[in-house]
Order: C-alpha cells, then sequence, then structure tokens
C-alpha cells in the first residue's frame, strides 16, 4: 500500500509562496490502478513526484508497503526506488542509444552485471510486444512504440508499483488505447500497483479503479469508478465528458 500522510509541498515563487500540493491524505492499495485527475496546474504531478520522492514533502509522511520513505537517507532512498517504476509523457529515452540499450540502462543504474542486464532488458521488451525492435533506435520508432520501450525500462527492474505522469497524452488516440491495453494487462498479470496521472476522464475511466480530484492543490473529491457519478462541481464535468467512451477501436498494428 501506498500511503501519504498530511503530505504537503511548497515552492517559493519570485514574490510569495506557492502551494503546490496543500495537506493530502492518501491511500493506495496494494494491486490497484488508481488515477490523479485534474486540470493543468492542479498539483497532479507533484502528488505522483512526492510518492518516490522526487520531490521533497514540506510536510507529512510518505509510506511505501510500511516503510517511511520521508526519513531514508540517499543510500537507502536509492534502494527502496528500485521498486517504484516511472513513464513519463515525453518518454526520455536516449537518442545514441537502441531500444535494448535504452531498457539496459535503468538497470546498469542499478548495478547489475552486463550479462544479466542483457537478460532482463530483452524479456522486458518481449513482455511490451518489441522483441523485433531491439537494435532500433529512438528516431527509427513511433510514438507508440516509444512509449513501449519506455515501459520496458520501467519493468526491467521489476518494480511492484508503476507511476505513470500523463503516459499517453503525447500519443494519438488509437495509439493511447493501445499503451492502455497494455498497461491494463501488465496490472492484471502481475499485481503491480498503479499511479495513473491524467487530465482526461476517459482515461481513468478505462483503466483505473479509484481515483482523487485535485483543484488548486487540494483533493476536492474521491471516486469509485464503478459507482454513480462524484459529487462534486468539478467530479461532475469530468464524468460528464466520459459519456459514450467505450473500447471498440481496431489499433493498427503499426500502431502498436
Amino acid at each position: 500500500m501506498i500511503e501519504l500522510l498530511q503530505v504537503s509541498k511548497s515552492f517559493m515563487g519570485r514574490t510569495e509562496t506557492v502551494h503546490a500540493l496543500q495537506a493530502t491524505d492518501l491511500q493506495i492499495p496494494k494491486g490497484k490502478v488508481y488515477g490523479l485527475l485534474g486540470f493543468s496546474g492542479a498539483g497532479k504531478s507533484t502528488l505522483l513526484r512526492l510518492i518516490n520522492r522526487l520531490e521533497e514533502p514540506t510536510t507529512g509522511i510518505v509510506r511505501i508497503a510500511g516503510q517511511d520513505l520521508t526519513g531514508l537517507s540517499q543510500a537507502a532512498l536509492r534502494h527502496a526506488r528500485q521498486q517504484v517504476g516511472m513513464i513519463f509523457q515525453q518518454f526520455n529515452l536516449l537518442s545514441s542509444r537502441t531500444a535494448l540499450e535504452n531498457v539496459a540502462f535503468s538497470l546498469e543504474i542499478a548495478g547489475l552485471p552486463t550479462a544479466q542486464r542483457q537478460v532482463r532488458a530483452r524479456e522486458a521488451l518481449a513482455s511490451v510486444g518489441l522483441s523485433d525492435k531491439e537494435r532500433a533506435y529512438p528516431a527509427q520508432l513511433s510514438g507508440g512504440q516509444k512509449q513501449r520501450v519506455a515501459i520496458a525500462r520501467a519493468l526491467a527492474t521489476e518494480p511492484k508499483i508503476l507511476l505513470c505522469d500523463e503516459a499517453t497524452s503525447a500519443l494519438d488516440p488509437h495509439t493511447a488505447l493501445s499503451i492502455l491495453r497494455l498497461l491494463k494487462q501488465l496490472n492484471k498479470d502481475r499485481g503491480m500497483t498503479m499511479v495513473m496521472v491524467t487530465h482526461d476522464i476517459k482515461v481513468a475511466s478505462y483503466l483505473c479503479e479509484h481515483a482523487v480530484i485535485l483543484e488548486k492543490g487540494k483533493v476536492v473529491d474521491r471516486i469509485d469508478m464503478g459507482q454513480p457519478a462524484p459529487q462534486s462541481l468539478l467530479g461532475k464535468f469530468f464524468f460528464e465528458t466520459a459519456k459514450g467512451w467505450t473500447d471498440q477501436t481496431v489499433l493498427p498494428q503499426e500502431d502498436a
């Protein structure tokens, strides 16, 4: 389980303090897919980055599987982060490395021997359907393929948690849906806990079981995706935009 207890984050602006996330309590059950919804600037990405201490909390406690991350040394934090993978909107692949080398890079940082890195990287690429793209460079890959390489890189360290920061927003709708299907399958097959940042309720309704809606750094609604629409005005707005969206799109193989 992921637990945030009265976690907040503030930044110093030019003339005033910016409260990116106000005191927040959150519990994300093990093995579930959890959504962080809201418009741009709501605090979604800040909250996500606080989970693995890419951002340091101003106040509060972050726990993963009962371990308090906020009190860890940098060495202990690096070890704890091995159970947390992360994928981003812009893929963040190294242009001078092949798909296989990009995936192996996370294992290189983790200190695995070269032979073991190669095996694990190949297994990770196979798990996202890209065994035939090992030697391809990012410039030779489609947007969907780049995101699959990024997912494989995150999976290579065998994390228990996957953090997804707008992972499909840079993709066309067909390709985005193929990535969502992949993430759903990974959750089903591996029991992996996933936290998905998105401004799109359609993405959350397809993938997530539970979600919170953030506005101006505050949680304004908590949603069980299988239940009736939420009561807040912002929650109702998000749910209205999701009406009629279904998983009926036939995806071209080259975008997979």
